[in-house]
């Protein structure tokens, strides 16, 4: 069914038709197309999903299109679905409401959820313990095969994964892990310590949810055990998680590579005026340093009055350099994103971008003598040349240069979008271009 459909069975209240589809069609398709309707169809539909069904879907929204549909939900009905929600996605999701109503929910659950939500919510906002579950089957290091999957199958119904089994000693301290599958292949006494992995990769639940995250894609984990400073065991980020704190802090790098705040919610739920919000502000920065590329043009006003054909190729330089700057941003915050290269890198990424810049500055140049002389003579086609290559090899240099930068100085390098890096090399690049004129035709 398309959205189109789905909007018409709710304008007609084809109810009947509408609850059929539904109990077709498993959760992540019910989720994709929810989020494009309005709160008020958002909420009916959510009412004809089946109390297991419904659970499900709720979990694959982000937390803002949770809230529009707690908000039209009866008391009960409200408290249940928070009620079986695992504790981490509860925790994500009472992060982001208003105070009053995080009070509200958490005084609806039992005591028992309650206790872990609460421990969660205790972790700092971005934080990896805010996105583990606490739902884990820890076995004991001196429990035999036998006796550990008794452990498995009493407490595995509760625990969001048993794929991965922690095992600690006396004090809960993570000593190894174990597998699943290590445990069913294993012969029954054995020991579970001797078949405990004990060079294991771990986090701290203080950590950075997008490290941890990334840590877990690099160790190619199903999940990663959260530990706190004495490493005592806290719970799993599990691989479900994982990929959407990646997924999450991707696409936060793309709005701010595009020059906007990444948006509270789906596209099509977030009004007008909190799309132009998102956007206005960064648009005003980019504004304000426009000016720059003012200064450069009145600074050599003169130059311009003298040689007029100057001004036809303007363009083609600013346009050249800003999108050679933003193609080695867009590279460099990318690799940064994927542990390619690091602070320390920062010579050779200079190095490599400086020949980049260059190579591409000469491809351009060679097209730039024959637009210039067309246009205008060979001399100030010369011009042309020689302040493409310049340029090309400067805005290169400037867009390898400032992710890192910013990531010495703990700013997100996703900041040094690919518009201020264009804006910024703007402005150089007409110096550099007016510069050269004035060396070559003596102006």
């Amino acid at each position: 069914m398309s959205v189109d459909e789905l909007f018409d069975m709710l304008k007609e209240q084809d109810l009947p038709y509408l609850k059929d589809w539904l109990s077709a069609q498993p959760p992540h398709a019910i989720a994709d197309e929810l989020i494009r309707v309005d709160a008020a169809g958002m909420a009916l539909v959510f009412r004809l999903l089946d109390k297991g069904k419904a659970l499900a879907v709720f979990e694959e929204l982000d937390p803002s299109d949770q809230q529009e549909i707690l908000a039209g939900l009866r008391d009960r009905a409200f408290s249940e679905l928070v009620e079986g929600m695992d504790p981490d996605d509860r925790a994500r999701l009472i992060g982001e409401l208003p105070a009053k109503v995080a009070r509200r929910v958490l005084a609806g659950l039992s005591p028992h959820e309650r206790q872990m939500t609460a421990a969660l919510l205790g972790y700092p906002e971005g934080s990896v313990g805010r996105m583990m579950t606490p739902e884990v089957v820890a076995i004991h290091r001196n429990l035999t095969v036998a006796e550990a999957l008794d452990v498995v199958r009493t407490k595995g119904a509760n625990a969001e994964t048993v794929y991965t089994l922690p095992v600690v000693d006396d004090g809960r301290r993570l000593v190894g892990i174990a597998s699943l599958r290590d445990l069913v292949t294993a012969d029954t006494g054995r020991r579970v310590d001797g078949l405990a992995e004990k060079e294991y990769v771990s986090a701290r639940a203080t950590d950075d949810a997008e490290a941890a995250a990334r840590l877990m894609r690099d160790a190619n984990l199903l999940d990663l055990p959260i530990v706190d400073s004495e490493d005592r065991l806290l719970g799993f980020l599990t691989i479900d998680d994982a990929v959407e704190v990646i997924e999450a802090a991707d696409t936060e790098d793309a709005y701010r590579q595009s020059g906007s705040e990444p948006l509270a919610g789906s596209y099509l739920l977030v009004s007008i005026r909190q799309l132009a919000s998102r956007r206005a502000p960064w648009l005003l920065l980019l504004f304000v340093a426009a000016i720059l590329t003012i200064n450069v043009l009145d600074f050599f006003e003169e130059n311009l009055a003298e040689v007029t054909a100057l001004a036809l190729f303007i363009p083609m330089i600013t346009g050249a350099g800003g999108n050679t700057g933003a193609q080695s941003a867009t590279s460099v915050v990318r690799a940064l994103a994927l542990s390619d290269v690091r602070i320390r890198d920062l010579p050779r990424v200079l190095w490599r971008e400086a020949r980049v810049g260059a190579i591409l500055g000469v491809v351009l140049a060679t097209i730039g003598i024959g637009i210039g002389t067309i246009f205008a003579d060979f001399d100030l086609a010369i011009v042309i040349a020689i302040s493409l290559l310049a340029v090309c090899t400067w805005a290169a240099i400037v867009g390898g240069s400032m992710p890192l930068l910013a990531k010495k100085l703990k700013i997100d390098p996703a900041v040094v979008s690919a518009p201020m890096v264009a804006t910024l090399v703007d402005a150089t690049g007409l110096i550099i271009y007016f510069l050269t004129a004035r060396a070559i035709l003596g102006i």
